[in-house]
This record gives structure tokens, C-alpha cells and sequence, in this order.
């Protein structure tokens, strides 16, 4: 099993986690949508990846929907004790598999109470609004009313800590001025670095980024520069990725998600991958390709 100390911790709400958790969305059918193609695949990752020492999932209860939250509680309640489950809320899925905002104070209510049904569980470790503004990036707008839906339910217990996700600098301020914000959730990888500054501004404050995609925007030339540096590395281009996102900044912290145990502990493996200096300058090059 790989080691993920090697990788250290940083503190997610009020616990320390590894910086190498898991992304569940994979874990549902194509496009997110459905039941997975082999439903005790799925629950063989969560068990190992919770015995390779992960203590940091991430999910939703629109992945499927419902689909990822009921398999990791299947695989995995009762739930370790170290174990934090962050989710998010502010979409749903139609009938066509389409995603859809679900914004308004009703919706996120009705988004807890399902991701409390089906995850098994009394209060949610962390919740992450993910802001529909423009459903692919970050765009401005006001967040006031949605984040204050969550504090509320927060003040109620059913949240310990609050998130964003898909949200600008200013917005993060907003929702700094409603409650505390623990961790956000953005694109962010070698090839799409718009979120830099922010990410150095919340180190400061201790709050945890947690990048997505993290091979995802990659235009070919790009991608074969990568895949040529971790050939001679003798890695993966995504262990690569990971590696340097880890080294990045001390505050991210990484989701990577797969329906394979083997991709699984791949991934994990990035935790002990040390780049060294001429390649760490040949991937900060990457985004200006």
C-alpha cells in the first residue's frame, strides 16, 4: 500500500487529513448517471481505499443520483472515526441525465436531508455549495441567500463546516462574512492555473483548496509534454499531476477519483512520488504551452 503521510496532512475543518483523499463521482454510471457497471467493484475501492489510510472522501448525493452516497455507506458504515465525508450541494440531475441548478433555500434543504438519508448519518462533516452562476466556471454573483440557507442548517447541527465550490475570490469573501469557510473547490491543475492568487490567499488563511480535473483542459501539446516527462520519470502523466499539485502548496488537498482498485492505489502512489527540481521547472512551464 502506498504511504500517504509521505504526502503530510492539513487540517479540514477541525481535522487533520491527508492530503491524498478520494473522489466518489466515478463510483455511479456513465456520465455520472445511474447505477455503476459493477456494483461490488465500487465497494472494493471504498474498503481499500479507506485501508490504504484515506480519511478524506468526497462526494455527492447528485452523483447518480443518490447512487455514490448509498454505495459508501454500504461499504463503509459504521464509518471510521477519522473519517471525513465532505459533500456538496446546488444541482440535481433530470431525467435525461442533465444537471440543473438547485439554488433556492428549499432545494438546499431538501439536498441535506437526502445526503443525510443516504449516507446513514446525523450531521455532514462538510458541506460545499457548488455555485450554479455558470455551471463550467467560476462567474460573479451573489451567493448571500445560499450560503445563509447552509449556515442556518449548520446553526441547526446538521453541517459541521461549510465549503464552496466553483466560485470566484470575491464570492469567498461573501461567504466569509456569513460563516466560516473551510475548504474550496475549484478547477485547478498544470494546465489551468487561473486560480493561483486564491490559492496562496486561503494558505494563509489555513483553508484548504481542493483542486478537481486534475488531467482535465490539457491541449496535445501540453498533454505530450507531460506524458514525455513521466515516461522518464517512471510514472504515470497523473501521478505526475497529482505529485505537482502536492507540491504546489501546502493547503491542497487531492481528490482523485477512479472505479478501479488498481487505478485506485496508482493514484495513491503519487503520495511518495518526489519530482525533482528540473521537473518541477519543466510542469510550471506546462500552463504557458
Amino acid at each position: 500500500m502506498p504511504d500517504l503521510s509521505k504526502a503530510g496532512t492539513f487540517t479540514l475543518g477541525d481535522r487533520p487529513v491527508h492530503r491524498l483523499g478520494y473522489g466518489a463521482m466515478q463510483l455511479a454510471g456513465p456520465g455520472v448517471f445511474g447505477p455503476p457497471k459493477d456494483h461490488d467493484q465500487a465497494l472494493a475501492v471504498l474498503r481499500d481505499a479507506i485501508a490504504a489510510g484515506v480519511d478524506h472522501i468526497d462526494t455527492s448525493d447528485f452523483y447518480g443520483p443518490h447512487v455514490t452516497n448509498r454505495i459508501i455507506r454500504e461499504a463503509l458504515s459504521p464509518y471510521p472515526a477519522n473519517l471525513t465525508i465532505v459533500t456538496k450541494l446546488g444541482a440535481t440531475r433530470g431525467d435525461d441525465a442533465s444537471w440543473n441548478p438547485a439554488q433556492s433555500p428549499d432545494d438546499l434543504k431538501r439536498g441535506v436531508d437526502d445526503n443525510l438519508r443516504n449516507l446513514g448519518i446525523e450531521t455532514i462533516d462538510v458541506v460545499n455549495l457548488r455555485v450554479m452562476h455558470s455551471p463550467f466556471a467560476p462567474a460573479e454573483g451573489p451567493i448571500a441567500e445560499q450560503f445563509s440557507t447552509l449556515a442556518d442548517l449548520q446553526r441547526q447541527g446538521l453541517i459541521r463546516h461549510l465549503g464552496l465550490s466553483n466560485v470566484t475570490a470575491a464570492q469567498v469573501r461573501e461567504a466569509q462574512g456569513i460563516a466560516a469557510v473551510v475548504c474550496v473547490q475549484n478547477l485547478y491543475n498544470l494546465a489551468n492555473r487561473d486560480d493561483d492568487a486564491l490559492i496562496d490567499s486561503l494558505a494563509d488563511e489555513g483553508i484548504a483548496y481542493v483542486p478537481f480535473f486534475p488531467l482535465g483542459g490539457f491541449n496535445p501539446l501540453q498533454s505530450n509534454r507531460l506524458n514525455n516527462l513521466a515516461e522518464r520519470l517512471g510514472a504515470t502523466p497523473m501521478q505526475v499531476a497529482l505529485a505537482w499539485l502536492l507540491r504546489r502548496s501546502p493547503n491542497i488537498l487531492l481528490i482523485p477519483g477512479t472505479s478501479s482498485v488498481a487505478h485506485l492505489r496508482e493514484n495513491l502512489a503519487a503520495a511518495e512520488l518526489e519530482l525533482p527540481e528540473d521537473a518541477v521547472t519543466e510542469l510550471n512551464a506546462i500552463t504557458a504551452s
